[in-house]
């Protein structure tokens, strides 16, 4: 046998006998995004608006969204027709039992380079205090780092909750602090300020942005997303 089609016989042979994850990797080294969170992610738009600045930065095809979701149950109507709309948003669910049940599985079975969480409002309404939110938090952090040593982080400070908007402000007052304690240069976490200049007229129904209060979010994470993009591709 010629080497070359021997060395070329090899390789299909070794890729035949990769896992699914292994296989999508060689074929498509893209960074691997993670948008995770609750409701406020999964039946939203700002996820799609981000993946517009994305797109308009050239990037689009050069990174995914990753995870066990992939819906747009909103009907979102970005820019970019083919946005990717996979994701770990999870309408109703917490903080703490992200954390204590299912994050290490979600990334176990979807890798992440990049994830951006917001988390809390649920925490919040079902009466769990601050202390027990920023433990999640850690606890996120640790089982982040711990599936990939690199991983990048933004976490967004929580958006208002008018019928509950102490708990929400004692959060965000702790998450800037949090960051700073836990930020390393090899896995940093930077923080989206989602929660100044987010008024009750950009909420759909008390709790859920509109499409306006979608727009602000996006302004607010996208651009840390890009940084973070293009320091990971080396631009």
């Amino acid at each position: 046998m010629h080497i070359l089609s021997f060395v070329s016989a090899f390789s299909l042979a070794s890729l035949a006998l990769a896992s699914p994850v292994e296989v999508a990797e060689r074929q498509a080294q893209k960074l691997r995004i993670m948008p995770l969170g609750d409701s406020i992610t999964e039946i939203t738009c700002w996820r799609a608006f981000v993946w517009d600045q994305l797109a308009a930065a050239g990037l689009a095809d050069q990174v995914q969204y990753v995870g066990s979701q992939n819906s747009n149950p909103q009907g979102c109507q970005p820019q970019t027709a083919n946005w990717d709309q996979h994701h770990e948003g999870h309408s109703g669910w917490l903080a703490i039992d992200i954390a204590n049940n299912y994050l290490a599985n979600w990334l176990r079975s979807t890798p992440a380079d990049i994830v951006m969480f917001m988390l809390g409002t649920n925490d919040v309404v079902r009466g769990h205090t601050t202390d027990e939110i920023i433990n999640a938090y850690t606890k996120m952090v640790e089982i982040m780092r711990a599936a990939n040593p690199n991983t990048k982080i933004i976490v967004d400070l929580v958006i208002p909750l008018p019928f509950s908007n102490g708990p929400i402000q004692a959060i965000n007052s702790r998450i800037p602090q949090w960051a700073a304690g836990l930020n390393s240069t090899e896995s940093p976490i930077v923080v989206a300020d989602c929660y100044q200049g987010f008024t009750s007229s950009m909420l759909r129904d008390g709790v859920h942005p509109n499409l306006e209060g979608d727009r602000l979010i996006a302004s607010r994470v996208g651009p840390l997303l890009l940084d973070y993009v293009k320091q990971s591709l080396g631009q």
